[in-house]
């Protein structure tokens, strides 16, 4: 390619990691994928080695080294990687670069199996929400057709009849009717259009934490590590406090439930995110909220589906306020993920920044 700006720009915005080295195995370039991927940035990674920001395999090792000295590019697949504390899977390519012009180098390409394999998840999540949530809107609108003619035959009911003791009999019914139809449309979801302004999470997250504390009355610890450059966005704040509030409110009753749980903690933490996919879709940043409890976790039993309606891990709730939460951040086209291991939940909300878009 005779235009160096333009093979430039094609690295900057290519998804795989690529990452030259010299001779002796030390970084001289990586592309922002890379950067993304090594989780270091191109200024600080330049003249490393490569195994001080990447541990493989000895078997890796010697097949570089092989590289250098045949020429003979190699392939591995699904490679299991070390970057800084997390294993990550991953595809990878190894070649040669050489002419009689520039100095040798070693072009290794990167691909994350993680993330094509967490993207292919949230399609199918993505896509199970939307339908379950059809399925269960169709319900509630059955439900609810034959309750307003129960509950007005049990009033016409109650006025025909001259006993107090039968009259509680048709109170129970019209209590009973009330308490469904609240059922079934807290299963249809909001019903106003959301009111788009320009939002700062952290307000968001400030008054779902002032709710939390009053509630827990000095019991749990709350801590808050923001990223305070975070710019504003645009949605809705009551529906983002409501989604927020949601997931933040079972993790506290989990942590009050727990009467052996020592040191009941719940940490919010925000950071942004670039070159992000969500679906099907690629974001150039995205915020992400973390909120992390050290309760006893979510039964693993549970954990594929905590976000379809109805489903609860509490005695008494109703599984509905996560399947909520998740409808509303899908309108903003983001995604909630959860992780969960005893003594560690991780409920993620990513919202793309073009969230208004």
């Amino acid at each position: 390619m005779s235009d160096p700006r333009l093979a430039r720009r094609l690295l900057e915005n290519l998804t795989t990691a690529v990452l030259l080295c010299d001779t002796d195995l030390r970084l001289v370039y990586l592309n922002p994928a890379a950067e993304s991927l090594l989780a270091i940035s191109h200024s600080r990674a330049l003249g490393l080695p490569l195994d001080a920001v990447l541990t493989i395999d000895t078997d890796s090792a010697l097949a570089l080294q092989q590289t250098l000295i045949s020429g003979h590019p190699f392939t591995k697949r699904e490679a299991h990687l070390r970057v800084g504390l997390r294993d990550i899977v991953v595809d990878y390519w190894v070649s040669l670069m050489s002419s009689p012009s520039d100095a040798t180098q070693l072009l290794v390409e990167i691909q994350s199996r993680d993330r094509l394999l967490r993207i292919a998840r949230e399609e199918a999540m993505l896509a199970s929400h939307q339908a379950t949530r059809q399925l269960v809107r169709g319900v509630a609108h059955e439900i609810k057709n034959p309750l307003g003619g129960i509950r007005g035959a049990a009033q016409l009911l109650s006025r025909e009849l001259a006993g107090a003791e039968q009259r509680e009999y048709t109170q129970v019914i019209i209590e009973e009717a009330d308490r469904l139809r609240a059922l079934a449309d807290r299963m249809l979801g909001p019903r106003r259009l959301p009111t788009m302004s320009q939002v700062n999470l952290h307000e968001c997250t400030e008054r779902v934490l002032a709710l939390l504390s009053a509630e827990a009355a000095g019991r749990v610890t709350f801590v808050r590590d923001y990223d305070p450059s975070l710019p504003e966005l645009m949605a809705d704040a009551d529906q983002l406090i409501q989604a927020i509030l949601n997931i933040a409110g079972n993790a506290l009753q989990a942590l009050l439930e727990t009467p052996e749980q020592k040191a009941p903690t719940l940490t919010f933490r925000t950071r942004s995110v670039r070159q992000y996919t969500i679906g099907a879709r690629r974001h150039r940043v995205v915020i992400r909220l973390d909120i992390t409890d050290n309760g006893p976790g979510i039964p693993e039993s549970l954990r594929e589906s905590i976000f379809y309606p109805m489903v609860s891990g509490r005695a008494g709730g109703t599984g509905l306020g996560l399947s909520i939460s998740q409808d509303i951040i899908h309108q903003y086209h983001g995604l909630i993920e959860c992780e969960s291991v005893p003594g560690c939940t991780v409920f993620s909300i990513f919202l793309p920044l073009e969230v208004g878009s």
